[in-house]
């Protein structure tokens, strides 16, 4: 038995990457997760199999984010599946942005539509179906604390935002016993950061001479903070912004 048998959890933008990686670790703890997916599902269905190889229980559901109606539609789909929910994680998120100088009102929008507009009305239109003593678990950045990536400035407002967010939900949703925490990864070896960690700019090397511990992180590294925070061993811990940049900041 798992430490989070008998619940289940959410996981947005699962398909791959960070999200993929939380999905399968909470899927060995032994809860029963849905895979949420925005386009992929044929990269969704994969997560799906590769949590039930590993002996967990998953189910896919496929929800664009950021669009009018986005919440409902994906509480909907989820109610198709199971009748309450433990544990959320709002990972999915848009990455890159163009430069202040660059960036239109249009890509503006978009990222603070998925990045934080997404997760306020998922929480909003989900908190009924959240058991008391649950969990909602944030996926921030680094860049929300940091100007290294100064270009990136609507991305980093983005998760700065989402952080202002956990922090006051966590007062609100404090008398239910649930908490609510930001997790900030730094640079992880996604398919995302590939072309940049693997291109000719020399991404990897910057990466990891930024880091204390010399290397780019894993989706894993990521992803067992958040079983961490998931689990009853982070039952005293909300509010707060949990650093999981392999101390990039430092």
């Amino acid at each position: 038995m798992g430490v989070l048998a008998g619940r289940t959890a959410l996981v947005t933008g699962a398909s791959r990457g960070i999200g993929r990686g939380i999905a399968e670790r909470l899927g060995r703890d032994g809860a029963r997760v849905a895979v949420h997916y925005g386009r992929n599902e044929t990269a969704a269905k994969e997560t799906v199999a590769a949590i039930e190889a590993a002996g967990g229980s998953a189910f896919a559901i496929g929800v664009e984010l950021g669009v009018p109606g986005d919440a409902e539609a994906l509480w909907e789909e989820f109610d198709r599946h199971a009748d309450g929910l433990d544990i959320l994680v709002n990972n999915a998120g848009i990455g890159n942005t163009p430069p202040i100088d660059a960036i239109d009102e249009q890509a503006y929008d978009r990222v603070f539509a998925v990045n934080v507009k997404g997760p306020f009305f998922v929480v909003k239109h989900g908190v009924a179906r959240l058991r008391d003593g649950g969990r909602i678990i944030n996926i921030s950045s680094g860049l929300a604390r940091t100007a290294v990536m100064p270009d990136n400035i609507a991305y980093a407002m983005t998760k700065g935002a989402l952080d202002v967010f956990s922090r006051d939900l966590s007062k609100i949703l404090g008398p239910r016993g649930i908490t609510v925490n930001s997790v900030a990864p730094g640079l992880i070896d996604t398919d995302i950061t590939a072309e940049f960690l693997y291109g000719p700019a020399g991404g990897m090397a910057q990466a990891e001479a930024i880091s204390a511990l010399g290397r780019v992180g894993q989706p894993a590294d990521v992803a067992d903070v958040v079983a961490f925070l998931a689990s009853d061993d982070g039952r005293w811990v909300t509010g707060s912004w949990v650093d999981a940049t392999g101390g990039s900041l430092t």
